[in-house]
């Protein structure tokens, strides 16, 4: 469980396939301290279990299936990653609670800069946009963000980002085309899908709409 509070950006020092697994080793200096094998470390937002820890360089074993549901594929040697140690009993939530399981990726489509802020929009796949609300949150990257803007005829959305957000995270690299990582609010998809299954059944529809 995470809380979308970036705590730094780390590098990704090595990148092998082995027995068709990614091993990605991430050097995370500090934010090692304490760290357990079978600990889970984000990096850009998806949940991965710590393998083998050497004093600060920590291994990862990403599955097929989370590089083909993240950008975490695109990553190479050199690049940095979005890192956040998992949620203690006792620390201060700042952000949203998160749980590192991706959603999918968006795609960085536009950026708007007004002097230190920038505003920047995503182009979400069609599946993802009715669970993004104006003012409501999504995880980009593993930073937990508040949609300023939503473009549904368009299938976008937006976020405004401080000074403080772009220095911290990778999205202040981000340009268009870059491949972003979200995972929407669990709550908001559990309703919008419980919702959705109602109109499907005539039966229990009609009986609801009945006592309304």
């Amino acid at each position: 469980m995470f809380t979308g509070i970036v705590q730094d950006q780390c590098e990704v020092i090595e990148k092998e396939i082995v027995d068709g697994v990614c091993r990605m080793t991430v050097d995370l200096g500090d934010h090692a301290e304490g760290l357990q094998l079978g600990a889970s470390v984000a990096n850009n937002g998806a949940c991965l279990t710590a393998a083998k820890i050497d004093g600060g360089i920590v291994r990862f074993d990403v599955i097929g299936e989370t590089l083909s549901l993240t950008n975490l594929a695109d990553v190479e040697v050199g690049d940095r990653v979005n890192i956040e140690r998992s949620l203690k009993f006792g620390d201060e939530l700042g952000g949203h609670i998160l749980s590192g399981h991706v959603s999918g990726t968006a795609i960085v489509s536009e950026i708007e800069v007004d002097g230190d802020n920038r505003t920047m929009w995503f182009d979400v796949e069609p599946e993802h946009m009715r669970n993004l609300l104006w003012k409501g949150w999504i995880s980009l990257d593993g930073a937990s963000l508040t949609i300023s803007r939503v473009d549904r005829d368009a299938n976008r959305i937006a976020v405004s980002l401080i000074p403080e957000t772009l220095e911290r995270t990778t999205l202040g690299r981000a340009e268009p085309g870059t491949r972003i990582n979200i995972e929407v609010d669990a709550q908001t998809q559990t309703i919008m899908h419980a919702v959705q299954e109602l109109f499907r059944d005539e039966s229990l529809r009609a009986q609801v709409l009945g006592q309304a």
